[in-house]
């Protein structure tokens, strides 16, 4: 008997650099990331999906394709009069940044008429991220999360990565309010701690894991770059020391591959320590390729 990963959020196109210095377009997004990495760590008992909104043009036409080519089951609303999300990759030794065009996405509908999550109960896991609620107005926000406390009500665990991007919000306040919320949701969170500091001023990793914990996360799971990962569970915590990345060639999607290996060994049961590690492994492989996916 297999159980559910569902992933929430936005997948867009992605324009990734080159080493010609031409661009590639692909399909990513943080959540959709972590349930690609998800897919390709799991085994057959774990089932991945993707929830989302897209348009019904040729480009929303083609990342269903690649959704279900890729194992992810796809949990989609169209909306005829929209499109998908666009991004492109600029790189400066090793590091990202991004522009978008995305403002009229799909994705900031889709949860315009949810009620429910899709296929969700006892033993499940659901996954969403920072990201997933900046792009709803206050209302999809608020169906979204009444709709992630219904799932754990019936016994699914809750993961939130805070995910921070402080343009996608109206206003500082506002957003360190439902990343807040949000948690208070969660069973697992697992945020960056240099996003983290940013936003709310937390001195040290151990910081970010006490607020998290405070509101309500059993698990709290702070990334740190090449730093140790600290990782606190119940009154216990314990620092996990990445191994030396080969090398860095594009850091777009460590976080989101770390993610998933993390959710797809809680799942396995493994334990919490062993998961990170291995997530650590995961993302330090993946920066070592270019692109949100990588070959890996």
């Amino acid at each position: 008997m297999s159980v559910r990963l569902l992933c929430i959020g936005e997948c867009m196109i992605e324009m990734a650099p080159q080493h010609d210095g031409r661009y590639a377009m692909g399909y990513a997004g943080d959540t959709f990331n972590t349930a690609w990495y998800a897919r390709r760590a799991a085994g057959p008992g774990i089932e991945v999906a993707y929830l989302t909104a897209i348009g019904d043009d040729a480009a929303s036409q083609g990342l269903e394709a690649f959704i279900r080519a890729a194992g992810i089951t796809p949990e989609l609303t169209v909306r005829p009069d929209r499109t998908i999300g666009l991004y492109l990759i600029t790189l400066s030794q090793g590091e990202r940044s991004f522009s978008y065009w995305r403002d009229s996405s799909a994705a900031r509908t889709l949860a315009d008429e949810l009620d429910d999550l899709p296929g969700v109960g006892p033993g499940d896991m659901v996954s969403f991220s920072g990201i997933t609620l900046a792009i709803l107005p206050a209302a999809g926000r608020d169906r979204l999360l009444a709709a992630v406390t219904r799932a754990r009500a019936r016994g699914a665990r809750v993961a939130f990565d805070p995910n921070i991007r402080p343009l996608l919000w109206p206003d500082a306040a506002a957003m360190r309010a439902s990343i807040m919320q949000a948690a208070a949701l969660s069973d697992i969170v697992l945020p960056s701690f240099e996003d983290e500091a940013a936003a709310f001023g937390d001195a040290t990793p151990a910081a970010t894991a006490d607020r998290y914990a405070g509101a309500g996360a059993a698990m709290v799971v702070v990334k740190n770059g090449p730093g140790p990962v600290h990782l606190r569970e119940g009154g216990t915590t314990a620092q996990i020391v990445p191994p030396p990345a080969p090398r860095v060639v594009d850091t777009t999607a460590a976080g989101d591959s770390f993610n998933a290996r993390v959710l797809v060994g809680l799942l396995r049961g493994e334990p919490p320590a062993d998961a990170t590690a291995a997530a650590c492994a995961l993302a330090g492989r993946v920066i070592g390729e270019r692109g949100a996916l990588a070959p890996v």
